[in-house]
């Protein structure tokens, strides 16, 4: 049979001969290649019947070959394809499996996957037992899948199968970089197309596409003789264009759809050749740029966009965006023309806007989400992804979302390793979070959950309605073949877990009998997409439902949708950016539901405010998930203590005075102030503060140390009005350790005792200050002082009447000198006062002088 397969493959007179030589010396000599092959070599189809031949592959050693591919139509028309050259059907030399479908025998050597699928395989069987190479096909599509498998390959050959081949195959895929990440050569091989022509027919901002693509499939009929094929970003756009061709076309031209969603026989039937005399207008998604071989296509038509996904870390969904395609992408889907014979292709976009475009699609591996990938991961055993060698890396903000979301499903500890609730979801072989809905459901129910996450993974099965419970009821009704096939995995899936796994603790009760349908979708989500519960809050100016999601995003449903009236919803799918994204799949649900099902979620919050008026913390409380209120709020008052850092924000915004009772400490305050500056001539030294800068009694010190002074004496207040004055004192003493009342009244008392007997206050706002008449004094020869240094006290003498004389600190002084001039100018005016010639000899006295 070897003999015959050399004997086949050169009778193919295809491009990729003249590399194959080259590619088996590499594979024998060492454990990589990257062959680097055009569309149309023929690398798809005869390099896995290469390495079959035991002349070229002794390596092999009877180990089958595995053939990856990202998209499951290419998978199966790969292998339907070389089936075909051994005169066989899929399922004996060469199988396929892909989801939902496989065709494969103890005879097959060759296996056609999809990277999903392989991933299951690798993940039952790290050594890849039996395998003697893995062959990844247009990996240039840098998928998430094709980045995992290539790592995980990687690190079993390095641990556990230094005897496996890897081999990347593509087009345009960056070969130095891939070269380098295997420690590989690279082989590359000569294409065979033929010339095409490029044109260029602009779209007006204007100019909806579906328009663009009628004119210009109409000018394509008119001048070429083949078949069209029309790339456009997805499904809705190829939807519309087909709408819009129906009626204008020869009845000659057939128009076809092409994309992944779309039931298998409608795919196959736009990658058959047209009947004779029968024309094709493909209208198709980014699939059918490689791989893929469309018969009879002389011109293409490209809309010049693309669909890509974008995970949002901050808000834990991933959008599909419309973005202009790469130039590697707009050449293969010209080079499309050219596969047979000289060809065309028309641009729908000003020739100079080219230059504008990236080079490259970014690899999803850097734009998706990485929820999946991580999951993955825990299983193979690898707790951090920075501990493999990857291509591209994948960026830590979307590692830490996917670790914040696995643990919060459950799946994950925190030391990165699967639960074993998680490891019962990973063998359900779906989503982290459908397949967190299959294990956390009713068992009673679990066989309709499954079919409600596989079709949430197949566009297009149970009709398009945005409402899910419509949807599934759509599916368990109908028997076309794609959804039997949906059915016949969904019961697969409810088996094997039943056999291993109960409801989640946390989740327990997931879906209930008893319960509407509808009901039973939306609680069934909840487990799955605890962020993604969302309450309506309005309505848009374009009649749309506005609903905000538990991550705090918005999204629209559209005004005529039942959804549209529900107070509360769970969101499985939605487009778009910001407020404005679309929902695209969920399910109503109760708000009881909610409670019932996310209590481990949900949080009572207070948001604490100052009451003005009534000098009090007021607390609003309400049950919230995430970003959602799901009750009424509760007011109360919060005592100070328990909402330090709010009264501390309105005192220092208000000052000090915002205490009632401050104005009466502030003397006491003046001295403590004082006592600080003044410490050394004081005798006070441990009262100073280690940086002269930093006053700790002068009021923008006491603002900013609030919680040191304060904070201690607001046990057991509820209002600022509860501070008494004493409570000031007190704390403030404390702030001043270790000087004590003691140190204090002997260094700076309060009071001064006046030769009248009087006792009069000592203010030290500024200086230690008395306010006194000179008739008090009278017989005081020294001046008198306060502190150890000592300091002079500054004397405010005033009149009988309370009118300042003089302020002096030096009392004997002012009796030998300014006395004289204040007796003669006040005792005429104070005739009742004694106004004496010399005061020193003349008793004190607080009176004036008594009648005669």
């Amino acid at each position: 049979m070897m003999a015959d397969l050399s004997a086949l493959i050169d009778a193919q007179d295809l491009p990729i001969q003249k590399a194959l030589p080259a590619l088996g010396k590499a594979l024998n000599g060492g454990s990589n290649a990257v062959l680097i092959a055009p569309p149309g070599a023929g690398k798809t189809t005869l390099v896995p019947l290469f390495l079959l031949d035991a002349q070229t592959a002794p390596w092999r050693k009877g180990g089958r070959i595995i053939v990856l591919e990202p998209r499951r139509l290419a998978a199966r028309a790969a292998a339907q394809r070389m089936a075909h050259l051994l005169s066989e059907e899929p399922g004996q030399t060469v199988g396929y499996q892909v989801r939902f479908d496989a065709k494969l025998s103890k005879q097959t050597q060759i296996e056609v996957l999809t990277e999903g699928v392989f991933l299951r395989r690798l993940s039952a069987d790290p050594a890849l037992e039996g395998v003697a190479a893995v062959l990844f096909d247009e990996c240039h599509e840098r998928s998430l899948n094709t980045d995992l498998a290539m790592a995980l390959c990687k690190d079993a050959q390095g641990s556990l199968r230094n005897d496996l081949r890897l081999l990347p195959m593509s087009a345009t895929l960056d070969a130095q970089a891939m070269a380098t990440f295997l420690g590989a050569p690279v082989i590359e091989s000569q294409g065979r197309t033929f010339p095409v022509d490029i044109f260029h027919q602009e779209r007006s901002p204007d100019t909806p596409l579906d328009e663009a693509v009628v004119k210009a499939v109409r000018g394509g009929l008119a001048e070429t003789a083949g078949s069209l094929l029309v790339f456009l970003p997805g499904r809705r756009e190829i939807e519309r264009s087909f709408d819009a061709l129906e009626g204008t076309l020869p009845p000659n031209v057939k128009a076809l759809r092409l994309y992944g969603a779309l039931d298998p026989k409608e795919q196959e039937a736009a990658l058959r050749a047209p009947k004779a005399g029968e024309r094709h207008v493909i209208l198709a998604s980014s699939i059918a740029e490689t791989s893929l071989t469309i018969p009879a296509v002389s011109r293409v038509i490209d809309g010049g966009l693309a669909r890509q996904p974008v995970f949002d870390p901050r808000s834990g969904t991933t959008r599909l965006d419309t973005v202009r395609a790469s130039k590697a992408a707009i050449n293969q889907r010209a080079g499309r023309a050219g596969r047979l014979g000289p060809g065309s292709a028309v641009r729908l976009w000003r020739k100079e806007q080219t230059a504008a475009l990236p080079d490259h699609t970014p690899p999803e591996i850097e734009v998706a989400d990485l929820s999946a990938l991580l999951f993955a991961l825990a299983d193979w055993g690898v707790g951090d992804a920075r501990a493999l060698n990857w291509i591209t890396p994948p960026p830590e903000p979307a590692l830490k979302e996917a670790r914040g979301l696995l643990f919060d499903l459950g799946l994950m500890s925190a030391s990165g390793t699967l639960t074993a609730f998680g490891r019962h979801v990973f063998e359900t072989g779906l989503d982290p979070r459908l397949g967190t809905i299959v294990i956390a459901s009713h068992p009673d129910l679990r066989y309709r959950v499954a079919c409600l996450t596989l079709l949430l993974q197949e566009p297009g099965v149970g009709g398009r309605s945005i409402d899910l419970a419509d949807r599934l009821k759509r599916l368990e009704t109908s028997n076309d073949p794609r959804s039997r096939a949906i059915k016949r995995s969904a019961a697969r899936i409810a088996d094997a877990a039943a056999t291993n796994a109960q409801p989640q603790a946390a989740n327990e009760g997931g879906l209930h009998e008893g319960r509407s349908d509808d009901a039973e979708i939306g609680s069934s989500l909840l487990v799955g997409f605890p962020d993604r519960v969302a309450q309506r809050t309005g309505t848009s100016q374009h009649g749309a439902a506005r609903f905000r999601l538990a991550n705090g995003r918005g999204v629209e449903v559209d005004g005529d949708d039942p959804l549209a009236k529900e107070a509360y919803i769970v969101v499985a799918d939605l487009a778009g950016r910001a407020a404005g994204a679309r929902v695209l799949a969920a399910a109503a649900v109760t708000k009881e539901a909610i409670g019932q099902q996310l209590t481990h979620l949900i949080q009572t919050v207070s948001d604490k405010s100052f009451n003005p008026q009534r000098l009090t913390v007021e607390a609003v409380s309400q049950p919230k998930l995430g970003a959602l209120t799901l009750g009424a709020a509760k007011k109360t008052v919060v005592p100070l203590q328990d909402a330090a850092d709010t009264v501390f924000a309105h005192i220092r915004k208000q000052g000090l005075a915002a205490i009632p009772a401050f104005g009466a400490v502030e003397p006491y305050l003046a001295r403590l102030a004082f006592a600080e500056e003044y410490a050394n001539a004081l005798g006070l030294e441990g009262s100073k503060t280690q940086h002269s800068s930093q006053r700790r009694f002068d009021k923008d010190g006491l603002l900013a140390a609030l919680d040191a002074w304060l904070g201690p004496f607001l046990s057991g207040k509820h209002t600022l009005a509860d501070i008494t004055a004493q409570d000031l004192r007190h704390a403030l003493l404390f702030h001043a350790a270790p000087l004590d009342q003691a140190k204090l009244d002997r260094a700076l008392p309060d009071t001064f005792s006046a030769p009248s007997g009087s006792t009069v206050p000592i203010t030290y706002h500024s200086w230690p200050t008395v306010t006194i008449r000179p008739q008090e004094l009278f017989g005081l020869n020294v001046h008198p002082t306060v502190g150890t240094g000592p300091l002079p006290i500054a004397l405010q003498l005033v009149s009988p009447a309370g009118r300042p004389i003089q302020i002096t600190r030096d009392l004997p002084g002012f009796w030998a000198g300014s006395w004289r001039d204040v007796r003669a100018d006040l005792r005429g005016r104070y005739p009742k006062h004694p106004w004496p010639e010399n005061p020193i000899t003349e008793a004190p006295t607080a009176r004036a002088k008594p009648r005669r």
